[in-house]
């Protein structure tokens, strides 16, 4: 239905190139023009300043649910004006012991205006839909659970 094209550039800053020396920053360019710099985790070498994979996972996970969860809020008609979230991702060992993304949790906050107002059972079911249709989350094997507040 669509394509996502990145592009990626690093070039070796160091004389050596040993696991110990070679430079971690990276940019990777997106189809729209926008350009991000990435490194590598603080714990592989990389740039504490920079976005590092895990964190980019994490927060697309987290961005799909939110812009999901505007859709189908604006489809049900309730009104929201503010949305936020706190995502947590937790690199461990997978079940074959492989390191992995293995689970995100999100902390999402929504404020909710205008004439109807959705209550409790309506805000998770927001947050089912929103899950269960994110393309993102459709897409890893990781668990991604929903830890709402109002």
């Amino acid at each position: 239905m669509s394509e996502h094209k990145v592009g990626l550039e690093w070039k070796r800053e160091s004389e050596r190139f040993t696991y110990d020396t070679y430079n971690r920053d990276h940019v990777v360019t997106f189809e729209g023009g926008a350009r991000v710099s990435v490194s590598a985790a603080p714990a592989y070498r990389g740039n504490p300043a920079l976005v590092n994979p895990e964190e980019g996972l994490v927060a697309a996970l987290s961005s799909c649910h939110m812009l999901t969860f505007l859709a189908v809020a604006a489809k049900k008609r309730f009104n929201v004006d503010r949305y936020s979230d706190h995502a947590v991702g937790f690199l461990e060992k997978n079940q074959n012991g492989r390191l992995a993304i293995t689970r995100v949790v999100l902390h999402p906050q929504v404020e909710f205006s205008g004439p109807t107002l959705p209550n409790p059972t309506e805000i998770a079911e927001l947050h089912e839909l929103a899950h269960s249709g994110c393309f993102i989350a459709n897409s890893v094997t990781t668990e991604v659970t929903i830890e709402a507040g109002s």
